[in-house]
């Protein structure tokens, strides 16, 4: 009974050090939760091992900045940790490292003020031994744990996580990530002042200082995504102009095919007639041709190419290629979406662009001016594939010494195009390129592995 009484009394009086060691599991609770909420919210794809891993290392470093760490700055010194931790074992991107912390730093700042509040009236206490006395601490933190838990559930059963920022471009995530460190810097001075100025400042002055606070950091957010939405309505009205030049184009072949159709049967017959068959051969070739170019524009459409950023990059390449008499073969035989399941599709689109603009340079200078594309799948070794064939006229080129740094056979280049696409690689395990040559096709194989 004296034991349980003892007990009792350590948890309702304060007590630092049992604060702290009570710290030490709730700092692996801590870590846990909030992974989870903000994995959900931001749709974040991580491992199950990246997980544990994530957990056990961060609860550690919370645990000991704890007992090693002033309470006064352990605030700020988690703030810096937090996105680092988020960045490096969950593999998040920067901008989503540092939205992992903001949202959650909002949301259970919002908790914990609620929470406090409500508890100050029912046991009649001060914000000091809220933030002091073991028990009190316990409740609060506990009940912030439990809400948020459930907010988690309700975002995965509604499917309501932000994927607005998978699309960004790179200036509107530049300039989120400045506003969310911002943010941060705010909160953590928050935090602080409600920490050791509560007492001493009007309840409502801390109402009015955490919802302006939450109100800009709501307003900042959500001028930024309808900017990107606009960016991104902009990049779709891009493609759906890409589209409207394919069509006309078709259509204006299709109509000019229609047109000659009597005249492709008379001369036909000619060479039929006067049993001219090489001369028929020669004449089939040359129709051939023409019907080839029609094919590549049916395969040019979004029905086939049906992921936007590369149909717009395919198609202002196809029509740059055109303008140069370079005849491009396209032939797409998998659903390009799951290119982005297996790799950035920002670093995919800057691979394809300058692979296809080395190969309309060489192709350029040829006789026979002819590009070959292929997207499939090579099912049995789990990969895709992106072939691009070019005819070439320098027959000597090194196939190793071309992805070196300044290395070029082109006037007014930099020769840095096959040097990055290098550079991409070697951060990326899992693709790999192969450069082949004969006597007619300069060869790039692009793999691509899940």
């Amino acid at each position: 009974m004296n034991t349980l009484q003892t007990i009792w009394s350590e948890l309702t009086t304060p007590n630092e050090l049992l604060f702290k060691l009570i710290s030490i599991p709730l700092n692996y609770l801590d870590v846990w939760v909030c992974m989870l909420f903000f994995t959900s919210v931001l749709n974040i794809e991580t491992t199950k091992k990246r997980r544990l891993i994530y957990v056990a290392v961060y609860g550690t470093i919370a645990s000991l900045i704890t007992f090693l760490v002033p309470t006064s700055y352990s605030v700020f010194v988690n703030i810096i940790v937090w996105p680092l931790m988020v960045f490096f074992i969950l593999k998040a991107g920067i901008l989503k490292s540092i939205l992992s912390e903001v949202i959650t730093m909002v949301v259970t700042s919002i908790l914990d003020f609620v929470f406090a509040n409500i508890f100050l009236q029912i046991f009649d206490i001060t914000s000091d031994m809220i933030m002091s006395v073991p028990i009190y601490r316990l409740i609060v933190v506990i009940s912030i744990y439990l809400i948020l838990f459930i907010i988690t559930k309700l975002v995965n059963i509604f499917k309501l996580n932000l994927q607005i920022f998978d699309n960004m471009s790179k200036k509107t995530k530049i300039l989120l990530i400045i506003n969310a460190l911002l943010i941060i810097l705010v909160l953590a001075m928050q935090f602080y002042l409600v920490r050791y100025y509560s007492n001493s400042m009007p309840l409502f002055i801390t109402l009015i200082s955490t919802i302006s606070l939450i109100a800009y950091f709501i307003v900042s957010i959500y001028s930024i995504i309808n900017a990107s939405r606009l960016e991104t309505t902009k990049i779709d009205l891009e493609n759906a102009n890409s589209t409207i030049h394919s069509l006309k184009i078709l259509h204006d072949q299709v109509r000019s095919f229609k047109h000659d159709f009597d005249n492709m049967v008379n001369s036909i017959g000619g060479y039929v007639v006067n049993e001219d068959i090489p001369g028929l051969k020669k004449y089939y070739q040359q129709l051939l041709e023409e019907c080839n170019k029609t094919n590549n524009l049916y395969a040019l459409s979004p029905s086939v190419i049906n992921h936007p950023a590369i149909y717009h990059l395919l198609a202002t390449k196809y029509y740059e290629a055109d303008k140069k008499n370079i005849q491009i073969n396209l032939n797409v035989f998998l659903d390009l979406n799951e290119i982005e399941e297996r790799m950035k599709i920002y670093d995919f689109t800057r691979i394809l662009g300058i692979l296809l603009d080395n190969a309309m340079d060489a192709a350029e200078e040829c006789d026979k001016k002819i590009i070959n594309v292929t997207f499939r799948k090579d099912i049995s070794n789990n990969m895709i594939l992106v072939i691009i064939q070019n005819t070439y006229n320098n027959k000597d080129v090194d196939t190793e010494e071309i992805y070196q740094k300044g290395i070029t056979s082109k006037e007014n280049h930099s020769g840095l195009g096959l040097w990055k696409v290098r550079q991409i690689l070697m951060h990326n395990n899992n693709l790999n390129l192969f450069t082949t040559k004969n006597d007619e096709f300069f060869t790039q194989q692009f793999e691509i592995y899940k």
